[in-house]
């Protein structure tokens, strides 16, 4: 039988590409089997919807005329308008935008939120650039794909190097170009601009929450349990914080600027003020540095990579002897360092699972924006610690009933979901 050419994909969605989305790709193909009829729906899940390349033309501050490469790409939006963040990164590419934007997908519909996925970037380096030329970058790349986004159609979010001031100027773009203050546009805003109160440590406390369940199924007690963390931002500095109160011992740190140590475990609150102070964890008092590598071969009940994407690969996935592994970034493990962890006996709490903490305070966020009510920051912890208890035991559910990884029962659950709605929708036209 020939080949239907309809069915063949693009060249720039290659499976065999190395990069993100050929991960991403991977990861479908190793969940369909799983699908039962709704596999007829599967190339859904291969294909973005909608892929915005733009041009982001900026006056510098010395006067020269710089232009930008922009994306936004919607992966899926079957259960619900596109959610995802915008990062500003000197290594953002597409097939990047198009894995974090079909992740998005995949974390929305596995904590069952009525969102579908969506990504964006800039590929620039904002240490480089002064405030205001990353507002006039901001404001210029929102109004360039403000033609795709908005409360109904796309919500864009904080990511790597974008916070709540780069959100508030992206929600004032929008709204002055379109005549009304639109504050569901984005979430992760300020407060006083309709932000959620407990946004800022939402990923963190997720990851948090799932690493506790995660635990107690593994039979490890939290109190003086050892953890280890790379990346020191809001989700590893937060995850950090939440387990050290919990009695856990956090005892190493690696981000940017190198790797700390203290076996007896870090004093976490003294180190978050020494990266407030000194924007690394290098260098704290009373710890001591080791090398990448060491890092990743210290023994250990928790390892939290909470830093970018492929950080445990072929390379060192062996080395690695932690119990349980949550994942704080999004596709911080590539599918040949999954074999070999889950080979080793090492419990993976997927990205998709393990970090949509995030995304379920924005879910409260554009709820709140458009009821004008607003819970207290006490409310927002509980019903996030509700939902990602839920989720997790939904999906250790499936994981054990198909006998299967909890990244491929996150899968199941999640594609299951999508292309539910993909097949009642139908096709229009």
């Amino acid at each position: 039988m020939s080949e239907h050419p309809a069915h063949a994909l693009p060249s720039y969605l290659d499976p065999h590409e190395l990069g993100p989305w050929g991960v991403y790709l991977e990861q479908v193909e190793r969940v369909t089997p799983y699908l039962g009829k709704l596999s007829k729906w599967v190339e859904t899940l291969k294909r973005p919807k909608r892929s915005l390349i733009v041009d982001v033309p900026v006056e510098l501050d010395n006067g020269t005329i710089a232009h930008f490469e922009g994306y936004r790409v919607q992966h899926n939006t079957s259960r619900g308008p596109g959610k995802g963040g915008v990062r500003y990164h000197q290594d953002v590419t597409l097939s990047e935008v198009m894995a974090l934007a079909a992740w998005m997908s995949v974390k929305s519909a596995a904590v069952n939120l009525p969102f579908g996925g969506a990504k964006g970037g800039i590929r620039f380096d904002p240490r480089n650039y002064s405030k205001g030329e990353i507002e006039r970058i901001t404001r210029r790349y929102t109004s360039e794909i403000g033609v795709i986004i908005g409360p109904h159609k796309d919500i864009p979010a904080p990511d790597v190097n974008t916070n709540a001031q780069t959100m508030a100027w992206m929600m004032d773009t929008y709204s002055m170009n379109n005549g009304t203050t639109t504050t569901g546009v984005v979430t992760g805003k300020p407060v006083s601009l309709g932000g959620s109160l407990g946004r800022v440590e939402a990923t963190g406390r997720g990851v948090f929450v799932v690493g506790c369940e995660a635990a107690r199924d593994q039979g490890i007690a939290i109190e003086g349990a050892r953890v280890i963390i790379q990346g020191f931002g809001n989700v590893g500095g937060t995850a950090a914080r939440l387990f050290y109160e919990a009695g856990a011992k956090v005892i190493a740190v690696h981000d940017h600027t190198g790797c700390v140590h203290n076996a007896n475990g870090l004093d976490v609150l003294a180190l978050t003020k020494h990266v407030e102070e000194h924007g690394g964890v290098a260098g704290c008092p009373n710890t001591e540095s080791i090398a990448p590598a060491d890092f990743w071969a210290l023994e250990t009940e928790l390892l939290i990579p909470a830093a970018l994407e492929s950080q445990i690969n072929a390379s060192n996935a062996n080395s690695i002897r932690a119990k349980i592994v949550i994942e704080g970034a999004n596709g911080p493990t590539t599918p040949e360092a999954d074999d070999i962890l889950t080979a080793n006996g090492t419990l993976i709490v997927p990205d998709v699972l393990a970090n949509a903490g995030g995304v379920t305070v924005s879910y409260f966020e554009w709820v709140q924006d458009f009821s004008s009510f607003y819970w207290t920051e006490t409310e927002i912890n509980h019903r996030l610690e509700a939902m990602m208890r839920a989720a997790y035991t939904s999906v250790s559910a499936v994981a054990k009933e198909h006998q299967v990884t909890q990244r491929t029962g996150a899968f199941i659950t999640a594609c299951t979901r999508i292309l539910e709605s993909r097949e009642v929708r139908g096709l229009y036209p």
